[in-house]
């Protein structure tokens, strides 16, 4: 039997994939086609797939040329699986010419006439795209722009700065078709709004784009009173729309496995969380303004509460806060948790350093991710018996902001979609946090 093999995607099945499928099929006796997992996709950076892996497979399914349906996984499972099935064709678009010629070491390679004049790609483009509008014109909503051209199904449709001025350089600087001269021109003119304002201004803006029947994308730290964010997502459920807050370590793959890993138990059970995020700021910069809300817990704690709430859940049974303060500020505060049967703390600073890592210790091991954690692309799992060590790599692309837009792409289109990687009941915890801190429950300032 003379066994052929074939990889893809498959993402918005079209006549392409299926004409690659029969000309496959035509090459043997027995069809092997490999889809590739959601997993796999976003590591190697695509971020624009529609469908999901198990609906992709049945589409393949359908087709009625596949002999056998496979799981792609990981780099380098090509050469594996050919050895594995015993395959004698690896059968590839065209588009991929020479790429693959290192298999032939393992069999032989074939490339195929691409369909002409359409792609998985193109189709994408042609169906919905989400008009998104920005508010704000700050270093965020520079690095936004740019990221979201990785992602298909959006467009920057809009942005909007009470300063004029900035909003037109803003716009010019980035090829932005509408510099909207009042909020409600904005709202006017997209599907969906990024709120990257200062975050003393999130609530109100996230509220009008809610009210006005926008999906929003919301920057950290989100709002910092949990009854605005109790009725900003009110407004959204009642409307159906999108409320997502833009925690890029929340979607990144790197925290995503970890926390996976950890759920299932790989260093036992989680005993201590220990993280940090500080930098070292100008002190006239507005992030020092007590006026506008600033200071280390609102512009940092929403990182390293991330972990730990995902970790450890929301029933705190206490926290303790410790801040070094100046000008009615917190320069930098260190908070303790205390859980039934675990405890954890985080250090933030704008006005003091230490090492940017993150620790989570348990009962078999424990894990050490490397500073900056909140964006990081590879963690280590370490053992009392060293030789169990084990270093975990994941890709980081670009700024890490394409993988927030990416999920809230996905979930405007598909909102039968559940928003598990941070859910509304995290959120409304990390809120109360924050809402507590400002309100000195049981703060101690120290001078």
């Amino acid at each position: 039997m003379k066994k052929v093999i074939t990889y893809g995607t498959f993402d918005v099945l079209h006549q392409g994939h299926i004409n690659l499928l029969r000309r496959a099929k035509e090459l043997g006796d027995w069809l092997i086609v490999g889809v590739t997992t959601d997993n796999f996709d976003l590591e190697r950076g695509k971020m624009n797939t529609r469908d999901s892996v198990m609906k992709r497979v049945q589409a393949v399914k359908d087709t009625g040329y596949a002999d056998e349906v496979i799981i792609e996984e990981y780099k380098g499972q090509k050469i594996d699986d050919i050895q594995k099935y015993n395959v004698n064709v690896f059968a590839i678009g065209s588009d991929w010419e020479g790429y693959f010629d290192y298999l032939k070491e393992y069999c032989e390679v074939v490339y195929l006439p691409r369909t002409q004049g359409i792609s998985s790609t193109q189709l994408r483009e042609e169906q919905i795209s989400v008009k998104v509008g920005i508010i704000g014109t700050g270093s965020i909503a520079k690095r936004f722009v740019p990221e979201a051209k990785f992602v298909s199904g959006n467009t920057i449709s809009a942005v909007y700065n009470p300063d004029i001025e900035e909003c037109d350089a803003f716009c010019s600087a980035n090829g932005i078709p509408l510099a909207a001269r009042t909020l409600d021109e904005l709202l006017a003119n997209c599907d969906a709004v990024y709120v990257a304002s200062p975050h003393y201004t999130h609530f109100e803006y996230a509220r009008a784009a809610l009210l006005a029947g926008k999906h929003v994308l919301c920057e950290t730290p989100f709002v910092l009173h949990l009854a605005e964010a109790k009725e900003l997502f009110s407004i959204a459920e009642a409307n159906g729309k999108t409320l997502m807050v833009a925690h890029k370590t929340a979607y990144c793959p790197a925290f995503r496995h970890l926390v996976s890993m950890l759920k299932s138990g790989v260093i036992g059970k989680i005993v201590d969380i220990n993280a940090s995020v500080t930098t070292l700021t100008n002190e006239k910069s507005s992030k020092l303004d007590h006026s506008r809300f600033g200071g280390s817990m609102n512009e940092n704690a929403c990182f390293p509460l991330l972990p730990i709430i995902k970790l450890l859940g929301r029933e705190i049974q206490n926290i303790n806060f410790y801040s070094i303060m100046k000008n009615d500020v917190d320069m930098y505060t260190k908070a303790v948790f205390r859980y039934g049967s675990a405890t954890a703390s985080f250090q933030v600073g704008l006005g003091a350093k230490t090492e940017g890592n993150m620790v989570i210790s348990g009962t078999q091991g424990y894990i050490y991710v490397p500073a900056p954690w909140w964006k990081t692309d590879y963690f280590e799992q370490r053992f009392e018996d060293q030789n169990q060590n084990r270093k975990c790599f994941y890709p980081f692309m670009g700024e890490g902001l394409r993988y927030e837009i990416r999920e809230f792409i996905s979930h405007i289109l598909n909102p039968e979609q559940s928003l598990y990687l941070l859910s509304k009941d995290e959120i409304l915890k990390m809120t109360q946090i924050q809402e507590d801190y400002i309100n000195g429950k049981n703060v101690y300032k120290l001078s």
